[in-house]
Order: structure tokens, then C-alpha cells, then sequence
């Protein structure tokens, strides 16, 4: 379409709807035919020309253009409002009322489809009958700058929404709807301190909120705050004990992110009794399991999963990323329909296209696999904010200001507690491994993956991240009294404690904590760092076929994975050059070949004598909440060592990204 027949259509559209306006029917459908004819697929023009068979009364026409609009468009949301009218004329309440639910599951500001679901809801005494007449009141309540805004993000315009809901509160700087809405965008773009605060605000203002409540406490257990989620949660269950099902869901993940696993699942089997036919339910049920060594009871629920929507991505992913679960022929043969059908969102197909590529690489069919786990890494890396030129400013200046110099000046500073052992390096290196090794010694405590480091790191940066050009964090370090750094690191001690049993060490697995090995040496002077370290293409491969649920937005293409690992490496060999012996580098290839002479390496680095548990770590009991899960519930074995020879053909431009210096250090065995 050229902009010159584009706007001859665009034309057409307004003469038609004006005409619809003025009741001038014949009038209102030949302007909509003739875009039409030139465009068959026009959403808006096939709409109004729905709208005028409904003013002729004759709703089977009406019903007919729209089953052809939403197979085209399926998230044109007033398109299923409309189905949901015309079904009604001609007398079928029932799927008038699916038509309906999925015009406000699409866009909830669809208050006319709000107001045709309350009667409907109450002749078949749904109990979402309240929740419609709320919707109703609350759309109608609301400032038609904040429905518009819930319009947008229906849509997934998150700049627009943003754009108009920060207008709308310079003008209304403490409207409630207006805060919550923006901490959702906040939570979308994934600034979640943003979203916190504006969240905690709102609370202040309106206590009963429910709903901001249940947010606060989506938003807390996003940023990993587990604990204090789970109080959010139970302060949320004990004042408002008659919204338990409404509340629910929340509780039941915060039970989980705290550690609370048989309440949780308690909690899901409850809600999965109460709505047998939820999907979502059952994922949330199956990533318990996976993660407190159910596997058998975690296969089954992810199963029933994908029974209950066969497009539902997350469901066959979770049973792909079991990593020993292997798909049959009717499954594959499902998860390719419904990868090639619409789904309900976008990460569906991302999710699809991942789990197609382990069903292929388990049939060493490679050439199919790589395609669809390349296909689903471009999907993914079309949502991805990730920047490696910031990546390469953040690398530099950390060896440009954390140099040996400024640690010389620096000695004798930080808490000198040696409880600590941290976990650092690329996801996929074994870092799960080592963790497990570790936390079945009787001194060790396993916690998870901290974010209290890269929280500190993130305060210090401020709001300002830059001065100058210059990053604002590491160069804040030389401007900190010394006293500072012991605050801190009593601070992380104290943060930490409630993730921790009774034992004298315990362990934060945070991989991207390599980048602040120099914060944690002033705070933490005597803590023990170990750089879990992979080959290269074992390493970065693994991390490509892998869909992380949250962060590694370096991971979706081989260039770019291929780049961060050579600056890791970079950065690795900087803190080895600067802090000779703080940081113990354990390759994963030498655990898995030799693994008594590794685990007495890694106890005596860490001050802890010899316990065989540590060889046996596979029979240590504990929750796991990576994608090796399964993994460190076995003996050790060797067959994944050298996987992605299988896909060599394909991996030349990793190659080329990773460079020559690198390749040189760890050769290609391909004997």
C-alpha cells in the first residue's frame, strides 16, 4: 500500500463511519466495499461493515465478516465485542458470552462487553459476576485518559500508555488508578524500582487497594524480594481473609519464592480443585514440583498443561526444559500446529519454537532443531533491550577505575566476615553444579541467586548512570568514605541472614555478580569468589538454546553471546590481575573428569574440610530453581560435555564472535 492509496482508504473508512453515524446504511456500506476491494484484510473497514449488517438486523452477516476478521486479526478485541452482540440478537447467550470474555481478556476496557457479561454472569450464577459489575464501575469511574491507557497496554503500545499516563498525572499527581497504572508499565518494561516505589505509594494512599496490593506483591517477587513478599502476602490474606480466591494465586508464589514449597503446593492443588480447567494453574504447579525433585508429578501437570490449551507455550517449554522429558510423535506433531496457529501471546510462539528444537535435537534431526531454536532466538531478541556497546562501557570501566592502585589505597576495608561464598560466571557453566557441591556440606547453607550485589551496584549508579559519559558506578568508589564499605557489606550480611539455615557459610549463585567482584572485595574483604568457567562453545551454545525466564537478554543470538563471553573473560582476567587469589576459577569439563581432586580443591579453597556428602551431592535434598534442576539430581555425566558438535556446522559466526584469542585458550576437540 502506498501512502497516496493509503490515505484514499483512510478517506473512505471516515465517509463510511460518518455516514453509520447519520444512519445512512447504504451510504455507510458502499464506502466500506470500495476499501474493501482494495484491501480484503482491512480490520477497520471489515468492522464497520459488521456494524452496518447489524443495523440492517441481520446478525448472520454480521457474524460471517467477523469470523473472517478475527481468523486475520485475532487480537482485534472489538471485533470479539461485536460477535458477542450479533450472538446475543440471535439468541445463543452461551457463546455470546465466550465471544464477550474474550473481548475483555484481549482489552479490559471494553466497558460494553463488561455491562452484556454481568447479566450473563448472573442468570448462570458465575461468581464472576462481581468481578464485571467491579470492571463496569471502575471503567465508568475512571478518567477517559486512564481507559485509554488501559487500552493501549491491551495492546502492547507501552511507550503510548506511558506517554499519556505521565500527562495525565502532572495534572493529577496522586490519582491512584493513574500510579497503578503506571507501576504496571513500570513492571512490562521491567524498571522494577520504579514500580515498587510507585506501588508502596499508592498503598500508603489507599491501603485497601487490593489490587495494588496483589501487584506490590507480583512486583517484590520479580525482583526476587522473597521474603518480603510473602509477608506482603500474608498481611494481604489476614486483612482481607474474604478475598482469598482473589488473592490466592499471589500467596501461592510467594510461598514458593520463600522457600514455603509444601504451602504453595498445598495452594495451587486448592485452586486447581476450585478451576480444574486453568491452565496457568498447572505450570505454577509443575515448577514447584520441578524444583523440589518432583519430576514424575512435574511432567504430569505441565501434560495436563498442554491438554487444556494446546497452543499454551509455556506448558510444552516447561516439559522441554525438564531436559530428559522427550515428546512423541502426536506431540510434536501439536506443538507444531499450534507453533504455525495463533496464539494468545507472543512468547507462546517464542516458547514453541524452543521446545520444536530440544524435540528435534533429542531425534538428532540438528539441521531441524537449529532452525527452530534459531527462529525462536530472533523472536526472542526482537523484544531484547540488551546493548553491547553498554556492555563494553560497563567492562571498561571497570578496569579502568577498579585498578591495582585503588585497591593498594583500600586495604583493611568492608566487613571481614567470611561467610560468604559467591558463585559467579555465564549461566549454562556449571555454576548449579558447584552449588550443589557445596551446599551439601554440613557447613554450607544453599540459598539462590541474590540480587543484593547488583541491587547495591544499582543504587550507587543512582538515577543518574552517567557523568559526563562516564559511568557514574564503578567511579562512585573512589568518591565513598571509607566507613561506607564496612556499612555495606554489614548491610548484605544482615539482608541475606533470612535466606539462610543455621550454617556458618553460606552461598549467593548470582553469575552476573562477576561484574562487581571489585564492590565485593571492599565490602567483603575475606569472602570466597568461584568463577564457574565452561569452554566457549559448550558454554554459549547451552545458553542459546536455553529460553531464560528472566534476564541473559545477551543470550538470543550468536554474535552477541559469542561478544559477552570474550568480555567476560576480559573482566575475569582483569580481577585475576588486580586481586591475585581472591577468585578461584574451576573449569566445568575438569569437575566432570575429575571430581574428587575438584571438590578437594574447591573445600580447601573455601577453608571447609573434606565431607563425602560432596561427592555424593546428587542425593542432597533442596529446592532448586534453575534450568539444571533435574541435572545435579544425578552422578555425574560426561555425554553433555560436547553437545553442540552435533550443531558445528551452524556456529561459525559464534566462532568468529568469540575471536581467535579466546578459541586459542580452549581449543576445538572434535575427536
Amino acid at each position: 500500500m502506498n501512502d497516496t492509496s493509503e490515505n484514499i482508504a483512510q478517506e473512505q473508512l471516515r465517509i463510511a463511519q460518518q455516514a453509520l453515524a447519520k444512519g445512512d446504511l447504504d451510504g455507510a456500506e458502499h464506502a466500506v466495499s470500495e476499501v474493501l476491494r482494495a484491501y480484503p484484510n482491512d480490520p477497520n473497514a471489515s468492522y464497520t461493515l459488521a456494524i452496518v449488517h447489524r443495523m440492517r438486523k441481520n446478525p448472520s452477516a454480521a457474524i460471517e465478516t467477523l469470523d473472517k476478521l478475527i481468523a486475520a486479526h485475532p487480537d482485534f478485541a472489538r471485533a470479539y465485542q461485536e460477535k458477542g452482540i450479533n450472538l446475543l440478537m440471535v439468541s445463543e447467550p452461551q457463546t455470546a458470552g465466550v465471544a464477550l470474555e474474550k473481548a475483555v481478556a484481549v482489552d479490559p476496557s471494553l466497558v460494553e462487553s463488561w455491562k452484556l457479561l454481568v447479566p450473563l454472569y448472573k442468570k448462570w450464577g458465575s461468581p464472576r459476576e462481581h468481578e464485571a459489575r467491579q470492571q463496569v464501575k471502575l471503567l465508568l469511574d475512571l478518567p477517559k485518559e486512564l481507559v485509554t491507557v488501559i487500552s493501549y497496554l491491551s495492546a502492547n503500545r507501552l511507550a503510548d500508555a506511558e506517554r499519556l499516563c505521565r500527562y495525565f498525572l502532572r495534572e493529577n499527581k496522586t490519582h491512584i488508578e493513574g500510579m497503578r497504572l503506571l507501576a504496571e508499565i513500570a513492571t512490562r518494561n521491567n524498571v522494577l524500582d520504579d514500580a515498587e516505589f510507585l506501588l508502596e505509594t499508592v498503598i500508603e494512599l489507599a491501603p485497601d487497594h487490593i489490587d495494588a496490593r496483589v501487584q506490590f506483591t507480583q512486583v517484590l517477587h520479580k525482583r526476587q524480594r522473597f521474603h518480603k513478599a510473602f509477608d506482603q502476602a500474608q498481611k494481604l490474606l489476614r486483612d482481607f481473609p474474604e478475598s482469598k480466591k482473589r488473592i490466592q494465586r499471589a500467596y501461592a508464589s510467594a510461598c514458593f519464592g520463600a522457600g514455603h514449597n509444601e504451602e504453595a503446593i498445598g495452594h495451587y492443588l486448592e485452586m486447581i480443585d476450585r478451576e480444574p480447567s486453568d491452565h496457568f494453574l498447572r505450570v505454577g504447579l509443575g515448577n514447584i514440583y520441578s524444583a523440589v525433585g518432583r519430576n514424575d508429578d512435574a511432567v504430569l501437570s505441565f501434560k495436563k498443561a498442554t491438554q487444556l490449551k494446546p497452543n499454551y507455550g509455556d506448558a510444552y517449554w516447561s516439559l522441554a526444559n525438564t531436559k530428559s522429558y522427550k515428546f512423541d510423535d502426536d506431540q510434536l506433531s501439536a506443538m507444531m500446529t499450534a507453533e504455525k496457529g495463533d496464539t494468545d501471546d507472543p512468547i507462546d510462539k517464542i516458547q514453541l519454537d524452543f521446545a520444536i528444537g530440544k524435540a528435534y535435537e533429542d531425534r538428532k534431526e540438528y539441521e531441524r532443531s537449529f532452525a527452530y531454536y534459531e527462529k525462536g532466538n530472533s523472536l526472542k531478541a526482537e523484544t531484547s533491550h540488551y546493548d553491547p556497546e553498554q556492555l563494553q562501557r560497563r567492562i571498561d570501566s571497570q578496569i579502568e577505575i577498579c585498578s591495582e592502585d585503588f585497591f593498594k589505597v583500600r586495604k583493611s576495608l568492608g566487613h571481614f566476615a567470611e561467610d560468604p561464598i559467591f558463585i559467579v560466571g555465564l549461566p549454562r557453566a556449571g555454576s548449579t553444579l558447584l552449588e550443589q557441591i557445596l551446599a551439601s556440606h554440613s557447613l554450607v547453607d544453599g540459598t539462590m541467586e541474590l540480587h543484593n550485589i547488583i541491587d547495591l551496584a544499582k543504587r550507587l549508579r543512582g538515577r543518574d548512570k552517567t557523568t559526563q559519559g562516564v559511568p557514574r558506578y564503578p567511579k562512585v568508589l573512589e568518591e565513598l568514605e571509607d566507613s561506607y564499605f564496612k556499612k555495606f557489606g554489614n548491610q548484605f550480611l544482615e539482608d541475606t541472614r533470612i535466606y539462610r539455615g543455621g550454617a556458618p557459610f553460606f552461598i549467593d549463585k548470582m553469575p552476573n555478580n562477576f561484574f562487581h567482584i571489585g564492590l565485593i572485595k571492599l565490602i567483603l574483604p575475606n569472602a570466597k569468589i568461584i568463577d564457574a568457567r565452561r569452554h566457549p562453545m559448550a558454554c554459549c551454545f547451552s545458553g542459546y538454546k536455553q529460553l531464560f525466564g528472566e534476564g541473559q537478554e545477551f543470550s538470543y543470538g550468536l554474535e552477541s553471546i559469542g561478544n559477552y563471553y570474550r568480555q567476560y573473560v576480559k573482566l575475569m582476567d582483569h580481577w585475576d590481575a588486580v586481586l591475585p587469589g581472591f577468585v578461584l576459577r574451576v573449569q566445568y569439563e575438569e569437575v566432570v573428569e575429575n571430581l574428587d581432586s575438584e571438590v578437594d580443591r574447591i573445600l580447601s579453597f573455601c577453608g571447609l574440610p573434606f565431607e563425602e556428602a560432596c561427592l555424593d551431592f546428587y542425593n542432597t535434598k533442596r529446592s532448586v530453581r534453575t534450568p539444571s534442576a533435574e541435572q545435579v539430581r544425578q552422578p555425574i555425566y560426561k555425554s553433555g560435555l560436547e553437545q553442540w558438535i552435533n550443531y558445528k556446522d551452524y556456529l561459525q559466526p559464534l566462532i568468529d564472535s568469540l575471536g581467535p584469542e579466546i578459541m586459542s585458550r580452549y581449543p576445538i576437540n572434535t575427536g
